[in-house]
């Protein structure tokens, strides 16, 4: 046999081997590797369920490099059918269980995927999409019965598991072959879709993971972010799975209480959020050391990046200090962060181990320190590119670099402060504003819960900074107030820098992930 065809036939790149399998080779099949609020899986669990879910897939005709859509809440199901799908070599699809049904059937349809994945809670939404879904030919439900859509034969995801037989040993594959897909928020536009290799995960776990996070054996995570996500993906699975350690799920809405409620009854030590539920959480009542867990030692912020009186107060009431980063569906995970021990609150950190960063400015040349300009990013676990969608492919994956379309500045002492989105930036009197610094300025007031800022034209037709603000439950909108905004900004970020105009609204338009959509508050400022 030719040493070529012999050396694809015996790779040992797929993820599930080292993910998984040596987990069982090493001895640890008893540890616990995840908790939902209905049961516990083990690894020896998780090894047995994931083969018996690939031999389903065998069954139902899903081979090989087709594709099946996951759309599951946080529960065991999914780790279980995530694996089982590498497994077999099928290429999972997670996807977000907060969009809208349109947005799931455009996934659907750009996809292609053969079969779906479902939690029972999610159907009554879905059914007409399902149905619909020029591809789909099979239904996999998780939580409930089989529901009857005409055209779409549906199994119980227990019956899938146990219809028989099973397939223990992961098919071969080159850690360069492409795994799963995980699609962009569409924060801008539809979602699109970006394939992601099997080395990608060990990539995020060996850098990130390990030399940041520094994920240890007995640890017990616990992510609010959700797996159907980049950072939830590594937070509660990849990373917790790299040593051998559990997570928690949480397949409900992650709102302050219900947050604070997995805090005290499962203590994990390392907890992963986002900016909005960090400023959440500081507003509840219940917050306090340790935000409920005894043993909580590292906070981890990612999404969005995290105003600087957030990241304070945390530190200061909950005692631990959050480690804010940026990753994206791109990367796959953080490639910039701040670190143990060296925090500093206001910007994202530095470089992650294993990537090597730049600032462009706008002619494409490298940014001096103090400027602004786009962030781009080299690392092992960059994206393979955009499915179908080949010119924003080659404008975001530029040979090894991706183009993370953030605006940042890098400080002399080599940490990097955000500054916003590059089509979010704009100059006042000829001087970039930051939309995220102002923001920044007006949640230190304690009046503001949340703040979004946009460009908008005034009477003469020059831009000026207009801001979008949420109140704390406790303050209420006065004439006097907004003009103590307008000081308070001044004050901290400089005149040219003040809204010229303050609104305050009960909420702000976000993605599913919680990103703050500016571009829909620039719309509904125009005239």
């Amino acid at each position: 046999m030719d040493e070529a065809v012999r050396g694809l036939l015996t790779s040992q790149g797929n993820a599930v081997g080292w993910f998984v399998d040596r987990h069982l080779r090493e001895g640890r099949a008893d540890r616990v590797a995840f908790t939902d609020p209905s049961r516990t899986l083990s690894y020896g669990g998780l090894h047995s369920e994931s083969a018996r879910f690939a031999a389903g897939l065998l069954r139902a005709g899903v081979t090989r490099e087709r594709r099946i859509a996951l759309i599951l809440l946080d529960t065991i199901e999914f780790p279980v059918a995530f694996w089982g799908s590498l497994r077999t070599g099928v290429v999972p699809i997670p996807i977000n269980t907060l969009l809208p049904a349109n947005l799931v059937a455009y996934i659907l349809a750009d996809s292609r995927a053969e079969l779906a994945v479902v939690s029972a809670g999610l159907l009554p939404a879905l059914a007409p999409v399902l149905s619909g879904s020029p591809a789909l030919s099979r239904l996999v439900v998780v939580g409930g019965d089989a529901p009857d859509i005409p055209g779409l034969p549906a199994t119980a995801f227990e019956q899938f598991l146990a219809d028989g037989g099973a397939f223990a040993e992961p098919v071969p594959a080159q850690a360069d072959e492409v795994a799963f897909w995980l699609y962009s928020s569409g924060s801008t536009g539809s979602p699109k879709g970006v394939r992601h290799v099997h080395g990608s995960l060990r990539a995020t776990a060996d850098t990130y993971g390990s030399q940041v996070l520094g994920i240890a054996p007995d640890d017990v995570v616990f992510s609010a972010a959700k797996l159907f996500f980049a950072y939830g993906l590594g937070n509660a699975m990849t990373f917790p799975m790299s040593v051998g350690a559990s997570a928690v799920l949480l397949p409900h809405r992650p709102t302050a209480d219900a947050v604070l409620e997995v805090m005290r009854k499962h203590q994990p030590t390392v907890f992963g959020g986002v900016p909005t539920l960090y400023a959440g959480l500081l507003a509840n009542p219940g917050i306090g050391p340790d935000a409920g867990s005894a043993r909580l030692r590292r906070c981890i912020s990612a999404g969005e990046a995290l105003p600087e009186p957030v990241g304070e107060a945390w530190s200061r009431v909950v005692g631990v200090d959050i480690l804010d980063g940026i990753g994206s569906t791109e990367m796959l995970h953080i490639f910039l962060s701040n670190r143990p021990g060296a925090v500093q609150y206001g910007t994202s950190g530095t470089a992650v181990p294993g990537y090597d960063l730049r600032v462009l400015g706008e002619d494409a040349a490298e940014a001096a320190d103090g400027e602004p300009g786009e962030l781009v990013v080299r690392g092992a676990s960059a994206g393979d590119g955009y499915w179908n969608q080949r010119d924003k492919t080659r404008r975001t994956f530029a040979g090894e670099w991706t183009y993370t379309g953030d605006k940042y500045i890098r400080q002399p002492d080599g940490y990097y402060r955000y500054c916003g989105r590059t089509d979010d930036m704009f100059k006042v009197s000829g001087i970039w504003v930051s939309p995220f610094e102002v923001e920044g300025a007006l949640i230190a007031h304690p009046a503001v819960l949340e703040a979004a800022v946009v460009a908008h034209l005034d009477g003469d037709g020059l831009t000026k900074p207009r801001a979008f603000v949420v109140l704390q439950q406790s303050w209420a909108e006065s004439p006097e107030l907004l003009e103590t905004l307008k000081r308070h900004v001044k004050d901290r970020a400089g005149p040219w820098k003040c809204p010229r105009w303050i609104e305050v609204v009960p909420d702000l338009p976000k993605t599913a992930t919680g990103k703050i959509q500016r571009f829909k508050l620039r719309e509904s400022a125009c005239p």
